[in-house]
């Protein structure tokens, strides 16, 4: 208990309490005012958009960012090192010290400590680092499903105006279901998700309505969000890549900051065929939105970052007229190349292919991924750099069966 104790002493002379939690009322829960910062991992120290962002949301200069270090396997290490970059950044961050693998701690009984909920409910916003999610949930929710007293201090700080920022993990929470066990993205679409294994429950920030997934364009992770999207009914996700931010406020206005972008995926209109025996889907919705874009989940209106606002490509002027393929379209960023290749092109699909390795399970089996240019497709390019913003291509997936050996040597 040594850690625990010693900082539970720093935060109470340094934080000072100036009024008991009141009582939380169904329309503040139903409609927090506050900000949400998800990141999709990788955040690079000299990212000064993002990280400038939380610290201006947390209240600017001197503003108090409590640090959860829940996912880490050495979260005293981690989050001594956030808590440091907020504050280069201008903060006054400090350490929860609630987290599974914190040696000489409790871990149950410092998410109700009322003085640390006290010191969570009083700072102007809040970091939850990467590691593994399920040490998020583990640690912050009691064993009944019920949220600890910290739990509820971060939820008091999102529904009167406070930021909520996580990275990786901290990302996957951010939604009410999040990936805890998953396997690879191949075998995701091969085998599919099961609840409690694959998929289990988030802390829901975002909201009971849209799927969150983070290192997304460098993994390839856009086509496990599919599966677990039409297990649990989503229409909506949305999955970030490294170093970059989804900033998401009251009015759910997604904009977005840092290095690359994100994926949108809409199923609204999506389609399966329940006799197949192996996934498929037709008339999934996919857009790439890049650094500078804003899409609001409520108005369902995407919002070019200024730099691309007069940069609308024109259909009857493609840049080229190459047919469009990927070979391994779950390859690093694949996905976004042969989105950018499409749009500007006189083609009007493009195909991509995720195939196993021979000594994977069910080698014979592999998916195509169709993309296809509607009446409502559109991109952007900006005229500073060869960076697009591509919406509403349509996505179809479907099992492909093998003749193994797939090649022979002459």
């Amino acid at each position: 208990m040594r850690v625990l104790t010693t900082l539970l002493a720093y935060l109470g002379s340094a934080v000072l309490f100036c009024c008991a939690a009141g009582t939380v009322h169904a329309d503040e829960a139903a409609a927090p005012k506050g900000t949400l910062v998800i990141i999709g991992g990788g955040l690079r120290g000299d990212n000064a958009e993002v990280w400038q962002r939380i610290v201006q949301l947390a209240g600017g200069k001197g503003a108090r960012i409590a640090v959860f270090p829940s996912a880490s396997a050495y979260p005293e290490q981690a989050g001594l090192s956030i808590i440091k970059r907020l504050d280069q950044y201008g903060a006054k961050a400090f350490l929860v010290p609630v987290a599974v693998k914190l040696a000489d701690s409790d871990f149950r009984k410092a998410a109700d400590d009322a003085r640390l909920a006290d010191s969570v409910r009083h700072a102007g916003g809040v970091f939850f680092a990467g590691g593994d999610q399920a040490r998020i949930t583990r640690a912050l929710l009691r064993e009944d499903g019920q949220r600890s007293a910290t739990l509820e201090a971060v939820w008091e700080v999102y529904r009167r105006g406070g930021v909520i920022a996580g990275t990786s993990a901290g990302a996957a929470i951010m939604s009410s279901t999040m990936f805890n066990e998953p396997k690879t993205v191949l075998a995701t679409l091969k085998q599919g998700v099961t609840e409690g294994r694959e998929i289990a429950p988030g802390l829901g920030f975002i909201g009971e309505d849209v799927f969150v997934d983070q290192h997304l364009l460098v993994r390839g992770r856009f086509a496990r969000m599919i599966p677990a999207m039409l297990k649990k009914g989503y229409q909506i996700g949305l999955g970030v890549d490294e170093n970059t931010a989804m900033v998401i406020d009251s009015r759910r206005e997604v904009e977005i900051v840092g290095y690359t972008g994100a994926l949108l995926i809409d199923l609204a209109r999506a389609t399966t065929d329940e006799a197949a025996a192996e996934f498929n889907v037709k008339n999934v919705v996919i857009s790439y939105l890049d650094h500078g874009d804003k899409y609001n989940l409520a108005t369902r209106r995407y919002t070019p970052a200024p730099d691309k606002a007069a940069g609308k490509l024109d259909p009857a002027r493609p840049y080229s007229k190459m047919p469009v393929f990927s070979g391994d379209i779950l390859g690093s960023n694949a996905v976004v190349q042969l989105m950018e290749k499409l749009i500007d092109n006189s083609q009007e699909e493009a195909l991509g292919l995720a195939l196993s390795a021979p000594d994977e399970a069910s080698p014979d089996l592999g998916f195509e991924f169709k993309f296809t240019k509607t009446a409502d497709s559109v991109g952007y390019q900006s005229p500073m750099a060869e960076a697009y913003s591509i919406y509403n291509l349509r996505l179809d997936i479907r099992p492909i069966h093998l003749q193994l050996p797939l090649y022979q040597y002459k």
